[in-house]
């Protein structure tokens, strides 16, 4: 009896160990199937600044009312996404993921079928629900899988949304020819429904592998010992870094905005192109934004985040400073250069939060998630509102010295690299 009774204390540690060593392992599947379902609903979300110029033509609008589509755009998924996090931290929802793609396909084909501006807004307004929806608990998905490689993990995850955000306005341009024609892409967000509603059986059966963080006050951290990077810093500290990083997202995400939103009109206004060729520059643009995304994570983990941020915000500033001035050629070279070092900030400044506040991941994933998507709904809606009054070009001047708010890196703490656990990814 007592032998039996060792023999399953053996196998229930042997068990034990055998989920510790899975929750400390990359698991790569789930990875490339969030981040390929961040890729369809980015691409979704893409083709809405993609058509700009066709709905300006087909509703007769200007171009503060063409901000105002990107502003309740974004601005529902950003006001949306910290609560969405908020709640998920408390009651994970493995399933919300597939939802939240059905409520962006409900805003998909009502693009296709709105016969007013005020119905093209509502779908706007879904769209950004969608997101609001999809975006917290998927990041936590992702870092759920990470292994401890989180930098790693989130520039994965990341690269797939930026990569759709690249391959939204090449689909935009091969594919529609009146609006009608976005009722095809319904199909994309229905095979990300399928992939997600896997995603979430997953992420049901392996949540008891990551239990619910908890949450300490700074001081009891501090006598945790340098084990945790953020264990010094009071609250105070940990107040003024998560200013600094929003700070830092206003400055990326509000000269994104003019790109992302305006960069066709600005091409078509002083260098004359067609609405298509717009179209590919905008492409090779958001290409080397996706590019841009997938090298500042992994690089985070090596070098620290603090690095990667200075790099990445500050080091752009001549180069935007010169895009006003380039002709056509440098303007292209000028924007793939932009693209790329602008972009590995993101995935640097989220796992930076993420570990200044680690029993908030959803929480954090959502505030800086939505602070992005209301920066670029905000910027959106006041870019075009100067670009009425002024001109295209002096909204490409005035944001050229916005990447100049990077200098506030200067008063972050320096967390110092991430110890980038090695072990062999898993299978899911």
């Amino acid at each position: 009896m007592a032998s039996g009774t060792n023999l399953d204390a053996v196998e229930t540690r042997a068990r034990a160990a055998a989920r510790t060593e899975a929750a400390t392992k990359a698991v790569f599947p789930i990875l490339l199937s969030i981040s390929f379902c961040h890729l369809l609903n980015d691409t979704v979300q893409s083709l809405i600044p993609a058509i700009y110029p066709l709905l300006k033509a087909s509703f007769h609008l200007n171009y503060g009312q063409v901000g105002r589509i990107a502003l309740t755009l974004q601005l529902t998924a950003s006001l949306l996404q910290p609560v969405v996090g908020l709640y998920t931290d408390r009651r994970p929802q493995p399933y919300s993921l597939a939802v939240g793609m059905g409520i962006t396909m409900v805003g998909l084909l009502a693009f296709a079928m709105a016969p007013t501006y005020l119905t093209i807004l509502v779908a706007a307004a879904f769209v950004g629900i969608g997101s609001a929806v999809f975006h917290p608990e998927s990041s936590r998905v992702a870092r759920m899988a990470s292994g401890g490689q989180h930098g790693m993990a989130q520039s994965l995850f990341q690269v797939g949304g930026n990569a759709g955000s690249a391959i939204g306005p090449l689909l935009a341009f091969i594919f529609i020819k009146g609006q009608a024609n976005i009722a095809w892409f319904s199909f994309l967000a229905m095979l990300a429904i399928v992939l997600l509603m896997n995603i979430g059986a997953w992420f049901r059966k392996n949540r008891a592998l990551h239990p619910k963080p908890v949450v300490v006050d700074p001081e009891h951290l501090a006598s945790l010992g340098s084990a945790h990077p953020h264990a010094a810093l009071s609250s105070r500290q940990i107040g003024w870094s998560l200013a600094i990083l929003v700070a830092l997202m206003f400055s990326k995400f509000f000269y994104l905005a003019s790109l992302m939103s305006y960069y066709t009109f600005y091409l078509m206004n002083k260098f004359h192109l067609t609405v298509q060729n717009a179209q590919l520059h905008l492409f090779l643009f958001l290409g080397a934004v996706a590019a841009g995304t997938f090298i500042g994570g992994p690089v985070g983990d090596r070098v620290g985040r603090k690095l990667v941020i200075w790099c990445s915000i500050l080091g752009v500033l001549p180069f935007t400073l010169i895009l006003p001035y380039a002709n056509l050629a440098w303007t292209g070279i000028l924007s793939v250069v932009i693209g790329l070092i602008l972009a590995s900030a993101f995935s640097a400044i989220l796992v930076y939060a993420q570990e200044l506040m680690p029993g908030r991941i959803g929480a954090v994933s959502g505030l800086f998630f939505g602070f992005a998507f209301g920066m670029g709904g905000v910027g959106a809606a006041i870019l075009g509102k100067l670009a009425d009054l002024t001109s295209m070009d002096f909204v490409y001047h005035v944001c050229a010295y916005l990447p100049a708010i990077g200098i506030l890196t200067a008063f972050l703490p320096d967390l110092g690299p991430a110890k980038v656990n090695q072990a062999k990814p898993v299978t899911a």
